[in-house]
């Protein structure tokens, strides 16, 4: 591959993006080499990625598993507090050490052959290495300190537990910058519990989910929900902030004027339904839990994580690539610890808002496939990214797609496309 020219793969020829970041070529989307390379050059690269909440392993051996990209991870806590994250593939013949999803272990020992790890992930034991009877078995001169999965430094920021496999990953808060930093902090603001989880198939490229998560343009267009109850909408007051390397955003939604708003019905946009009335309204109850009057925040870091606030609905999501045509996304609730009981039943009814059947997000499990199948012959073809002009500045409005240029400006420096 020459980065120079933007080529890439076996069909260098064929395969070129000019300069820039206001067109997309769908072929980004589609090549199995594209798929393959991001495992190495993106989550195996210099990035930071999101692997778990600290809630999820708070005593000694607990662990949870996860992914980094397309491999599988174990997390557990480990001695003295500390945190350890290792490739979930035995060193003998690469089979998942764990199968659990979370638990509590001593160690852990692979169901193929018995070889048994370390909460750190070091190989501890091999099942008959002196063989038996005086046959069989391992040389004398193996050295089990030799062999072992790939381990990840780890780090924690805010109650999130994020993992890397490169030497050249800067410190958290370098990587996220000081203002996604602080767009952490206001919503993670003390310790969390786990409400809610569950894993969501999609038939798209994870690309197309990251970029989703970042077009704010698209938020009160495709969601009629968003628009007809006022989440969000353009007109409303908020803008986007973007880090200075351009991967990572937090777009923001203030609480509608008082006054009425005819922007929607008066340009004839299918997300105006000014006729739609909610059985029970409480589930748009809003309480200012941050003390100002944002009440929409969606914030991404990339590769793969998104931390939502609408209204009192907190999540975390992680975008978990499944080759180049599927992903999984992985939806993970919370509430606050010391959540009173009124405030916890508060946020179990507006997780109804996202997920599969969401009344805001439902679009979102769609229009990734919509894409992916509208592409599939159109390879050599670009898609248009110019809302809100050619950079990947923060702005002062969401009507804008700064934040998916800034996305495809990182992919394609770690890329060298």
């Amino acid at each position: 591959m020459d980065g120079s020219t933007g080529q890439i793969g076996r069909n260098v020829s064929r395969r070129v993006w000019p300069p820039g970041v206001t067109r997309v070529p769908y072929w980004v989307y589609q090549e199995p080499d594209v798929a393959r390379r991001e495992q190495t050059h993106i989550f195996q690269g210099p990035v930071w990625n999101f692997l778990c909440l600290e809630a999820d392993i708070p005593s000694q051996g607990d662990f949870r598993t996860t992914f980094v990209g397309e491999m599988p991870v174990v997390v557990v806590r480990g001695e003295k507090g500390a945190i350890h994250a290792f490739e979930n593939r035995c060193a003998h013949r690469g089979a998942l050490i764990v199968l659990d999803d979370a638990g509590n272990a001593k160690d852990f020992a692979c169901v193929y052959h018995a070889w048994r790890y370390d909460l750190c992930g070091n190989l501890a034991s091999i099942a008959f290495r002196h063989g038996v009877n005086g046959q069989g078995g391992m040389s004398k001169e193996f050295d089990m300190r030799s062999v072992g999965p790939r381990k990840l430094r780890t780090t924690t920021f805010s109650g999130l537990v994020f993992g890397t496999l490169s030497e050249a990953t800067p410190p958290i808060e370098t990587f996220l910058g000081e203002a996604i930093s602080t767009r952490v902090r206001r919503v993670l603001r003390k310790p969390v519990e786990v409400i809610g989880r569950f894993i969501q198939p999609l038939p798209n490229n994870w690309k197309l989910y990251a970029e989703n998560v970042k077009d704010t343009y698209h938020a009160s267009l495709l969601h009629l929900f968003f628009a007809t109850f006022r989440i969000t909408r353009l007109s409303q007051g908020g803008g986007i902030l973007i880090s200075e390397s351009g991967a990572h955003h937090a777009s923001t939604t203030l609480a509608p004027p008082q006054t009425p708003d005819t922007t929607y019905r008066d340009a004839g946009l299918r997300s105006d339904k000014e006729d739609f009335r909610l059985g029970d309204p409480g589930i748009l109850e809003l309480r200012n839990e941050w003390g100002d009057d944002i009440q929409l925040q969606i914030l991404s870091v990339f590769p793969g994580f998104v931390l939502q606030q609408i209204h009192n609905c907190l999540a975390v999501r992680q975008i978990v690539p499944r080759g180049s045509d599927a992903m999984d996304l992985h939806w993970t609730y919370l509430g606050f610890a010391d959540d009173t009981p009124d405030m916890r039943a508060l946020r179990l009814k507006q997780c109804n808002l996202v997920g599969p059947a969401g009344f805001v997000s439902m679009e979102d499990g769609c229009v990734g496939g919509f894409v992916q199948r509208a592409s599939a012959t159109a390879e050599d073809e670009e898609s248009v990214v110019e809302m809100g002009g050619s950079g990947t500045e923060s702005q002062s409005t969401r009507a804008t797609e700064s934040a998916v240029r800034g996305f495809w400006k990182n992919w394609r420096e770690l890329m060298e496309i």
